[in-house]
């Protein structure tokens, strides 16, 4: 009966929005949602309608779906063509009964808020009955020296036909292509320097430093792409 009551009790949902951030939090969802035996509920909110998200978007979507798959979350909702974020987690609270919400520590700048801290106090004032954690959310798209990088866009390593044991960053696709992923380029830099981002074959999100195109890390992860689709 204990465990029957948990799930009556309590609810969490969880948060997520463009980045590789989204995949931490539902982690921590789940665990959440195991430790007190309750539902665990994933939500995304865009303005833009879901056949009008461009690959980058639509790349994390689906990552997010396989994952909540895997993890048995109750429900993967998505709000698209909802211009007003806090109303749309509002809304999906009561339908599903939310006693607790996950969002990113940096959520007013993903939930496209220009006030800092804005969007937690307007969530906080919607959802003065819900208990609203903000986690950590992994900072390795913001280095040691406050390195700020540009919105992120698909793109591709293979290996250097003319320099063995070299990688080079490509845009375009390509039966050469061995890793598919995400590059963030440096704010104020006219080469490609910054980082790549990619989901190894174990679901887990890795990445490699770009200096001029050319991978300057090592790549320690097997390739992501299944050659012999091409």
């Amino acid at each position: 009966m204990k465990k029957i009551r948990g799930r009556m009790d309590e609810s969490i949902l969880v948060c997520v929005y463009y980045g590789p951030n989204g995949e931490r939090l539902i982690r921590r969802g789940h665990k959440l949602a195991q430790m007190m035996d309750c539902p665990l509920y994933v939500l995304t909110v865009d303005a833009l309608p879901y056949d009008e998200f461009d690959a980058d978007k639509s790349g994390f979507v689906e990552h997010w779906k396989e994952l909540c798959e895997e993890l048995d979350v109750e429900e993967f909702i998505i709000r698209d063509k909802e211009k007003r974020s806090v109303k749309a987690i509002k809304d999906v609270a009561h339908t599903y009964n939310i006693t607790q919400i996950i969002i990113g520590q940096s959520a007013q700048n993903r939930w496209e808020e220009i006030t800092k801290g804005s969007f937690v106090n307007v969530l906080l004032r919607e959802i003065s009955f819900i208990d609203l954690h903000i986690v950590s959310v992994d900072r390795t798209l913001k280095s040691t020296d406050d390195t700020i990088y540009e919105k992120g866009v698909r793109a591709f390593i293979q290996e250097d036909g003319e320099v063995p044991g070299q990688y080079r960053l490509k845009f375009t696709r390509s039966k050469h292509n061995l890793y598919e992923g995400i590059f963030y380029k440096e704010i104020g830099t006219d080469f490609n320097n910054g980082v790549f981002k990619f989901v190894n074959n174990k679901g887990k999100t890795s990445q490699v430093h770009i200096t001029e195109n050319v991978c300057t890390g090592e790549l320690k992860e097997p390739p992501n792409i299944d050659k012999s689709i091409h």
